[in-house]
């Protein structure tokens, strides 16, 4: 292509290749298994380099003055974005609360703590809109402290900051939420199609919450929460109690948790529906490129902030908005409450009857009084006998509640960080919280080798110990950074019973390994991992390698008192690939739950290919299944699953059950058996390649290798101590 060709109006880029605006893989083989949840948040989308540590740079930052230059924030009201009543609180409780609110229990994903909100599709969301404003104002503050405050941190930080200027003593701060630099697109938040389609589509029956499609805790697409004028927009404080009790719950969130939350949020603050919300217009992700990143452009805002349009509904909650009281619970137990619509059209609730004095002023001009409102969701707490019971407890006890409050505000924004020895700056609370799950600190003082010698002379065979190490590391999840071998809570309730830990083989082992921890010293977490280890090292001989897996004493064990059993329910492994076992038939494929797990595991695509390999080489399938086990050498680390998954002289035949016999092309005669999660490493494309680069005749030791670096990697995920 020349000159003459862009000027005669020939495009000078392949259609597709910037715009993407082509077919891609996935839409041409819609179901082709999809490695790219594999591929998120690449070396390659970050710019800071691999050299730079948040962990380490947070430490120097000066706390101090950026939590008053926060505050100095808070009421420097900006003419391109004015404040209500010329405090920004309300909006950046907003930005923090909505940051973490999309954290959900059952895979830990969502929270605050990777500054996914920056991101498609959460930036987008109809209900973060105007949250772009928030986080603008927020930018003088990051391009001051840069490296040494991620926005993580500056949007949370933003919320607890704000509720302090408000009057609330909060319970502490953390800060170490390194940012992720590209959206997580891979997160499953619905099958939708459109923003606020009707919840029945995540539910088998919307009149029962707990058939809300798991791991999903919004009532609908783009909502953190639950509808605010009702169960799909239709008002029925009843109704809509029991879906909030749902959503809460799948958030980790108690009852009395719950109605902390509610009235602590809406103590604050206002609603923003004054005017026509069709006129607003289109979200970040879909404005042109001279909105600059800004959406919802409010063509009648007039630089008012009375006339901001977002949720649609239109109103304070309290007489006094800016003051963090108990006035939300004078608001709503003081009145009668009748149905309305606000100027924008959205359901809620007004008194009945109210005097001019407890109306709270108007946010441009203080000579004027507004009629306050109620949401749904805020006569839920009304009219449920559990959380107006909780309710009437808080009102006889002002301190319980705003304590109450600073608490479930402090789990709300730190969930999803993991251990309190992730925390940094002068604020980190003192006190242990059992959904931090703690676990107490470690020896590290006990002779190393004289525990594994012990393992190696106590009769457990290799499988045993690879097996045991394997299910307790296996737990982790880097989404919330719950779960790993660190407690060995393997050996307590519920793990202990979980059906993929084979309880009576683990019970076995742990009653060989306890004695030794007791005997030498070690914890019994570092104990199951030594075990591995040397279970890894013995495959490592039998295969000719004299590699010695690292190790790293230290890990503490867990109590059941330092346990929130119930919680740990949702970490149990329904599926794992890597010890080819499947608890049940599930919608999604093998081979999907595979990818799932190993994405929490925070493996990369590489990494699981050469721990599937070693796995099976190894023999350590699930029940002793011979399933994958390409091999005529169990129990020696070897390429032999690499090397017979890719040789031609085999064919592939599908028998019932899901699956497959591996049969010698000449004789017919069956050699090995697979499942799906072998088979995928041959028919994938990309998973192919990893394959046939372990079967090549030269990379026998480039596999010993890997499989001790991910091996490891995956026995001290847990080990943030490390860092």
């Amino acid at each position: 292509m020349d000159g003459n060709d862009i000027a005669a109006g020939k495009c000078p880029v392949m259609h597709g290749s910037i715009t993407n605006t082509g077919y891609t893989v996935m839409d041409w083989w819609p179901t082709a298994l999809n490695l790219d949840i594999l591929h998120q948040h690449d070396t390659k989308t970050d710019p800071m380099g691999a050299e730079f540590d948040y962990a380490d740079e947070v430490k120097t930052l000066d706390f101090d003055g950026l939590k008053a230059d926060m505050r100095k924030l808070m009421t420097d009201s900006q003419e391109w974005w004015p404040a209500d009543w010329g405090h920004y609180g309300g909006l950046m409780i907003r930005l923090a609360w909505h940051s973490a609110g999309s954290y959900r229990l059952a895979d830990g994903r969502g929270g605050g703590g990777a500054g996914n909100i920056r991101f498609a599709p959460l930036n987008s969301w109809p209900d973060n809109a105007s949250l772009d404003k928030a986080r603008r104002l927020l930018w003088p503050l990051k391009k001051k402290y840069g490296n040494k405050v991620s926005w993580a941190d500056l949007i949370i930080l933003s919320g607890t900051i704000a509720y302090e200027t408000m009057g609330l003593k909060t319970f502490g701060f953390g800060f170490g939420r390194a940012d992720i630099w590209h959206p997580e697109k891979d997160t499953y938040w619905g099958a939708e199609r459109e923003w606020l389609a009707p919840s029945d589509k995540r539910y088998d029956d919307v009149s029962k919450p707990d058939t809300m499609e798991n791991p999903l805790a919004a009532v609908q697409m783009g909502l953190i929460y639950v509808n605010p004028e009702g169960v799909n927009g239709v008002p029925n404080p009843q109704e809509t109690a029991k879906q909030v009790r749902e959503t809460f719950a799948r958030m980790a969130m108690d009852d009395e948790e719950t109605v902390a939350l509610t009235a602590g949020g809406h103590t604050v603050g206002k609603t923003h529906g004054n005017g026509d919300g069709a006129l607003v217009g289109a979200e970040p992700e879909a404005g042109g490129i001279e909105d600059q990143g800004f959406g919802w452009f409010n063509p009648n805002m007039n630089g008012k902030a009375g006339n901001a349009v977002t949720s649609g509904l239109e109103g304070a909650w309290t007489t006094e908005p800016l003051k963090f009281d108990m006035g939300y619970f004078d608001m709503l137990f003081g009145h009668e409450w009748e149905l309305t619509k606000s100027p924008g059209g959205g359901n809620q609730w007004k008194p009945v009857e109210i005097k001019e004095e407890d109306m709270p002023v108007d946010v441009d001009d203080p000579s004027i009084r507004r009629m306050p409102m109620m949401t749904d969701a805020d006569m839920a707490m009304k009219v449920d006998p559990a959380y107006n019971a909780i309710c009437q407890k808080f009102m006889a006890d002002p301190d319980a509640f705003k304590d109450a409050f600073a608490r479930a505000w402090f789990k709300l924004t730190h969930r999803d960080m993991g251990p309190k020895v992730r925390y940094v700056g002068p604020d980190v609370p003192a006190e242990d919280l059992i959904w931090q799950d703690p676990v107490p600190e470690g020896n590290t003082g006990y002779d190393v080798a004289a525990v594994k010698a012990k393992i190696a002379d106590s009769g457990l065979s290799q499988t045993d110990m690879i097996a045991t190490a394997w299910d307790s590391a296996r737990t982790y999840r880097g989404s919330d950074m719950r779960g790993g071998a660190n407690g060995a809570r393997i050996r307590l309730a519920p793990q202990k019973d979980w059906a993929g830990n084979e309880p009576e083989r683990l019970a076995r082992v742990l009653s060989v390994l306890e004695p030794i921890a007791a005997e030498t010293g070690a914890s019994i977490a570092d104990v199951i991992v030594l075990a591995g280890n040397v279970g890894v090292e013995q495959a490592l001989k039998a295969g000719g390698f004299d590699i010695e897996v690292p190790f790293s004493p230290g890990r503490g064990d867990a109590t059941d008192e330092l346990t929130d059993a119930d919680s740990f329910d949702v970490l149990e492994p329904l599926a794992d690939g890597f010890r080819n076992w499947l608890k049940q038939d599930y919608v999604v494929t093998p081979e999907e739950m595979l990818l799932d797990r190993a994405q929490l595991m925070g493996l990369t695509a590489a990494e699981m290919t050469c721990l599937i390999g070693g796995m099976r080489a190894m023999g350590a399938n699930y029940g002793g299944s011979k399933h994958g086990v390409f091999t005529d050498r169990i129990g020696a680390l070897t390429t032999d699953f690499f090397v017979n998954l890719t040789d031609m002289a085999y064919k592939w035949v599908p028998v019932d059950g899901g699956t497959y016999e591996i049969r010698d092309r000449k004789t017919d005669a069956v050699k090995w058996t697979a499942t799906r999660v072998d088979l995928v490493f041959g028919s994938n494309s990309v998973l192919r390649a990893y394959a046939e680069v372990y079967a090549q005749d030269d990379n026998a030791g480039k596999f010993a290798r890997d499989f001790v670096a991910a091996w490891t990697k995956v026995m001290n995920a847990d080990r943030f101590d490390l860092a």
